[in-house]
């Protein structure tokens, strides 16, 4: 039996929520080059694809922590998919914006949350974590008690796990890069020569020097 985070990476390739470029990099708003770009809300437009992240970020929570009082999406990639897994638990939904909004009650939590409920968090994809655990530090400020994060898909930088190892949250994903890469090799979407490229990018994307690159804004 295949395992989950093949699954998913092969399905996140299919539908080009994640696109991998080695000889045409792409710039991300940090300002990084990379060889790969992930924007999982695609995945919103395929509904089987929509339906079995939905499930197995459910299936992930009820087997792996305890059963939340709310379900908290984080903005933007995650609202959605937040929204669906609340759904299938049945539990009250809410989403944390990047930034307080600029008018009326200026909100940086969208919906109820009440002091010393328990909270799961639902991230799209995590890159160096400093927004998803913005997020949460956000929600434990306002008196929620996170229990966890689940997210989509990891690049898997250290600087990620130590970030979520000094907040104390633990972090759980569906797939990860090394199942990327691997999926990638086997079904023609990048090649043996290709795979040298992306791990060295891995282990140091901030210093990663491209060839070319495909402005992505």
């Amino acid at each position: 039996m295949r395992k989950l985070e093949h699954l998913l990476a092969e399905k996140l390739l299919k539908v080009s929520a994640i696109k991998l470029q080695p000889d045409n990099p792409f710039t991300w708003a940090s300002g990084w080059q990379s060889p790969i770009y992930t924007d999982n809300r695609r995945t919103l437009s395929y509904p089987s694809v929509r339906t079995f992240i939905k499930t197995e970020l459910t299936r992930i929570i009820l087997e792996n922590y305890e059963m939340p009082d709310v379900v908290a999406g984080v903005a933007t990639g995650a609202i959605a998919q937040g929204a669906l897994v609340a759904d299938l638990l049945g539990v009250p939904y809410i989403y944390v914006r990047s930034s307080p909004k600029d008018h009326g009650l200026e909100n940086l939590i969208e919906g109820s949350l009440s002091h010393g409920q328990k909270v799961m968090v639902i991230e799209d994809l995590i890159s160096t974590g400093q927004s998803s655990l913005k997020a949460a530090e956000a929600i434990r400020m306002a008196g929620g008690e996170v229990i966890g994060m689940v997210a989509m898909f990891t690049y898997g930088f250290p600087i990620a796990e130590e970030r979520f190892n000094e907040a104390g949250i633990r972090l759980t994903t569906l797939s990860n890069y090394e199942a990327l890469l691997e999926v990638a090799l086997s079904t023609g979407f990048i090649g043996k020569n290709d795979v040298a490229t992306l791990q060295q990018w891995r282990k140091d994307p901030a210093n990663w020097a491209p060839h070319r690159d495909t402005t992505i804004e």
